[in-house]
């Protein structure tokens, strides 16, 4: 078997359009990056790769897939390791983390989803075989602009079975154009509004709901540590990525002054960027994407190495439904797995996508154990119809 062809695709969907998709059930309302890679056998395998912000990265990570996919037509896809490694040594001189992880991540997976198509079964039973039957999902309710929101989101959620959900109390008090990306720090008043947010929230749910807080790696040592303990009476479960990804040392002070669990992962590429975390007892559990770290293969290397730490996995997802299912797959083989999580706690929006409708039912995600590959296709016709090109994947 030998590939023809590998392209991306970029699409855009308006959930506006659709009246009857609430907050809560539609994903997302950006663009999502697909990839296609298709055999001489027409055994087809799909990938994805989590979004981008900003006015060219969308088009720039696709138009990096399509040219690798050049170089890569004629080799077989059953040599799973062999591309990763291609690719991955083959950009030493533009670099090996970002952009190329990102490419090698939508590949990879479609690889494992054709091997699985070839075999006939589903890609957690070519990684090992399942250590559980189910994969428990945490979520995000739309972001909090009031307590009143986020009390009323989060008893929806509760009530659809979910046990945990992640948020960001900070976020939509931040002021457009304030210095906090910049400098990292954040103001009295914005410590006060995450504390109102998150007592809110832990009064809705009663004490048994775990509510993750999520910092997106935006602040200084200082304003970290200051946050992380004004959130710690309210029993939140984890404190992520509270300073840039950039500074283990910086991470280690944060984890040195604080006493609320700390996850870091999403922002680090490759089994290589996670070696300091785990050497030096910087987080309590680690997330990394699958559509971005490197892909299945590399998604199974990190758990492995988390392991020997026994240190919990819980990739992140920010993306589309092949970035859930991916994931879903490699933890189904993982003794050291905490949850998954997913953008919203009803994914039926993704049906439009897919042709087979992600079996969520009381906050776990089940996988058929018949399905193979993935257990997941995408629509070509539908991707066709709802494609952007050019300057329009920056909408």
């Amino acid at each position: 078997m030998k590939i023809t062809n590998i392209r991306s695709w970029v699409v855009r969907l308006d959930w506006d359009d659709n009246p009857g998709a609430s907050l809560m059930r539609s994903p997302t309302k950006r663009s999502f990056v697909f990839v296609e890679v298709n055999t001489d056998e027409g055994i087809t395998g799909w990938g994805e790769i989590t979004t981008y912000p900003g006015p060219v990265a969308n088009r720039a990570i696709a138009a990096y897939v399509n040219e690798i996919g050049d170089w890569l037509e004629g080799e077989d896809p059953e040599k799973i390791e062999w591309i990763w490694a291609k690719i991955f040594r083959g950009m030493t001189y533009v670099g090996t983390r970002g952009a190329t992880t990102a490419a090698i991540s939508g590949i990879d997976i479609a690889l494992w989803d054709i091997r699985g198509k070839k075999l006939g079964v589903p890609i957690y039973k070519l990684l090992g075989g399942e250590v559980r039957d189910r994969i428990a999902l945490y979520t995000h309710p739309p972001e909090p602009k009031s307590p009143d929101d986020i009390a009323a989101s989060a008893k929806e959620i509760q009530a659809s079975g979910h046990r945990a959900f992640k948020m960001d109390p900070m976020m939509s008090h931040l002021h457009v154009g304030n210095d906090t990306f910049l400098d990292g720090e954040i103001s009295a008043e914005v410590v006060a509004k995450a504390v109102e947010t998150t007592a809110a929230a832990r009064e809705a749910v009663g004490p048994n709901m775990e509510i993750l807080i999520d910092a997106h790696g935006m602040y200084n040592v200082p304003s970290a540590v200051k946050l992380a303990n004004a959130l710690e009476p309210y029993g939140i479960f984890w404190f992520e990525e509270p300073v840039p990804s950039e500074s283990w040392k910086a991470l280690k002070q944060v984890k040195d002054e604080v006493n609320v669990r700390i996850t870091v992962g999403e922002r680090l590429h490759t089994r290589w960027d996670f070696v300091p975390i785990f050497e030096n007892n910087l987080a309590d559990f680690v997330m990394p994407d699958v559509t971005w770290t490197g892909g299945i293969t590399e998604l199974k290397k990190i758990t492995t190495m988390a392991e020997a730490y026994y240190i919990p996995m819980s990739p992140h997802d920010a993306s589309g439904p092949i970035n859930v299912i991916a994931g879903a797959h490699v933890m189904m083989t993982c003794p050291n797995f905490y949850k998954l999580e997913t953008s919203r706690y009803d994914l039926s929006g993704y049906n439009v996508f897919i042709d087979n409708p992600l079996d969520i039912r009381n906050g776990d995600l089940y996988i058929d154990p018949d399905a193979p590959g993935l257990g997941i296709n995408l629509d070509p016709d539908f991707l066709a119809s709802h494609e952007v090109t050019g300057a329009d994947t920056a909408k």
